[in-house]
């Protein structure tokens, strides 16, 4: 019976459209492969259907209660499918200009890198801060050296002193087993263990040395080079738009080119005072860090020579006493390992 009061009814298919047109976004493929998506992972608009029936006439024509909600809640999706397509529209226009922006100023950069690289173009040039810029960068190749041969040494001598420690302990083990060489294999390995505690505490001092290095080569230096290849990028910017805008002022002074010279103004200003903020915090970070450099350096420096003198020197005292100077605490053997409380 419910098939016969269906065919009796009058049926219309009212497609819902969205409020634009998405394929029109040429400029960018992805962006409108983002808004088909999102039109597609929407509700199906375009199979909403109203039934409709006389009015005063028999049952037939009635629309259940259940049909009025249900058509209720077609036009609230329908009402929110369109603020999320206005919303999704809005992004893609951001998105656009964006891109837009960036491939302006890439393509500008680019041209001027170029007219550089072929000597058809003019660059501003700071003679004395590029200067500095070439010695920090020849001083952190040298340091990257020191470093390379310090951490080379610590592992040498990490090895000669397991070396020593274990044949000290060998002598120890022979001089029990061997009477009639036990003087002889007995001072051999407290000599051995001697030179074996020495040698942990002239460790102790050289790694404070690579420790110290590699902060002020692979941080406080890197810092510094990270600023300067800002500052760089600045100025090849800066020297884009300058050139942008001196090609424009050789040309027409018509409504449409002034226009343009304006806003080629207003985008160089911009670009020059980034330039000359950058400059200036490139000049103070290489200040501050030839300061620092000299400090680290002379106790650095100062430290090593005093270790190694009174390691090969045989001066126990004098070589603890460069690590009290120098506030250096040894770690104990197996300060490594965990307590088994902390392996719970």
């Amino acid at each position: 019976m419910t098939d016969s009061i269906m065919s009796k009814a009058a049926t219309m298919e009212i497609p819902i459209n969205s409020n634009g047109d998405t394929g029109t976004l040429a400029e960018d493929d992805s962006l409108e492969q983002d808004l088909q998506q999102v039109m597609v992972s929407g509700p199906n608009l375009n199979e909403t259907s109203i039934v409709s029936g006389g009015y005063g006439g028999t049952a037939e024509g009635i629309i259940p209660t259940s049909s009025i909600k249900g058509s209720n809640m077609h036009h609230s999706s329908s009402s929110s499918s369109m603020t999320a397509e206005e919303t999704t529209r809005g992004v893609a226009v951001e998105k656009i200009e964006t891109v837009k922006k960036w491939g302006l100023n890439t393509y500008k950069c680019t041209k001027q890198m170029i007219s550089e690289r072929f000597g058809r173009g003019s660059r501003t040039v700071d003679l004395e801060l590029e200067a500095q810029i070439e010695v920090l960068r020849d001083t952190k190749r040298k340091y990257e050296n020191v470093l390379r041969l310090a951490r080379a040494l610590t592992n040498h001598f990490y090895n000669m002193v397991q070396t020593q420690h274990a044949l000290g302990d060998t002598f120890a083990d022979l001089s029990q087993k061997s009477p009639e060489l036990r003087d002889e294999f007995g001072y051999n390995a407290e000599t051995q263990k001697l030179l074996c505690k020495n040698g942990e505490t002239l460790l102790g001092a050289i790694n404070f040395f690579v420790s110290s290095i590699n902060t002020l080569v692979n941080k406080t230096m890197e810092d510094t080079l990270m600023t300067i290849k800002m500052y760089e990028n600045a100025r090849l910017e800066f020297d884009a738009y300058r050139s942008d805008l001196e090609e424009l002022s050789l040309g027409p002074r018509d409504a449409v080119a002034m226009a343009r010279i304006d806003a080629a103004q207003q985008q160089y200003q911009v670009h020059k005072d980034k330039y000359e903020r950058l400059r200036s915090d490139v000049t103070i970070k290489l200040k501050f860090l030839e300061e620092n450099k000299v400090k680290v350096m002379h106790k650095q420096l100062l430290l090593f020579h005093n270790a190694i003198s009174a390691y090969f020197a045989g001066n126990q005292q004098q070589l603890e006493q460069t690590l009290k100077q120098f506030n250096i605490k040894l770690r104990p053997p197996g300060a490594d390992k965990p307590s088994w409380l902390e392996e719970q």
